[in-house]
Parts: C-alpha cells; structure tokens; sequence
C-alpha cells in the first residue's frame, strides 16, 4: 500500500507502514530534520508541523492518516530563503537557545497566527501550552510573538 500525500508543495508517495509516525517519514524517507522526534509522546510538541493548515504533533500522526493532505514542515517557512515574518521577529528577539523546541514553537505560532493575526499576551501564551523548552522562559517567545501581533 502507498500513501499519497503533499509535503511543502511536492506531491510526494511512500511505501512504508501506514502505521509509521509521520515524524519518521519526513526525518528518514525525506530528510525533512527541521521537526524533532523528542518526546515521542505528543507532549512536547517538537515534531510539531502542520496538516491541512493545522497544527499538530507528528509523532502521533501514523503514515496513512495523511493520505490526500498537505503537510508542511518549518522547512517551508521562509520563502525563497526569506525568513516569515515570525521568524524573523524570534531573530530580533534573540529567543533561540538550542533550538530542539523551536521549529515546533514556530509551526504552533504560525498556524495560530493565521487565524488571530492581532492576538494579545494571554492568547498567545495559551497557543504555546502543548510547546514545552527546557532552555529558557518562555517571556522572550511570548514578548516576540505579541511584537509580531502588534505588528498587525
């Protein structure tokens, strides 16, 4: 059996398992590394990437549900190699420590994003509740986030 799916814009089909985490497919068949299989439990939202526009933890996502869908992985954030505007807002900030938790704190404030463009401290701060970073606080994420929002 094959899956057929799209992965940041490439039609793309594998032969694997469909019960294989989807995490390993983009990490071993496509060698999409920006998502970290960490946890592998759904809890730290590491391997965070989005599916259809949502955003959701790839570890626990088998290989077959993602039959017909578009998935997107923090690899297709900057178009063309321009830095989303998030992205770039995490920069001026200087949020990054070692970055294991980082690409999924960026696909959960990317897909939040979409839907709230203006949000305020609290609501952002409630998006990054299934995002755990054992690095730092997370003041200078949320601080970046809400200069993104005020931004407009």
């Amino acid at each position: 059996m094959t899956t057929s799916f799209v992965i940041n814009g490439e039609s793309r089909t594998s032969a694997r398992d469909p019960m294989t985490p989807l995490i390993d497919i983009l990490r071993d068949e496509y060698h999409l590394t920006g998502a970290k299989p960490v946890c592998r439990e759904g809890i730290c939202g590491a391997c965070t990437v989005h599916i259809d526009g949502r955003a959701v933890v790839s570890c626990l996502v088998p290989l077959g549900a993602v039959e017909g869908c578009e998935v997107q992985t923090v690899e297709a954030l900057a178009a063309d190699g321009k830095p989303s505007p998030l992205q770039e807002v995490m920069e001026e900030h200087d949020v990054v420590q070692c970055g294991m938790c980082f690409p999924g704190i960026l696909m959960a404030l990317t897909a939040f994003f979409r839907d709230r463009p203006s949000a305020g401290r609290d609501e952002i701060k409630a998006a990054l509740v299934g995002n755990i970073c054992r690095c730092t606080g997370y003041e200078r994420v949320v601080d970046a986030a809400v200069a993104l929002a005020r931004r407009g």
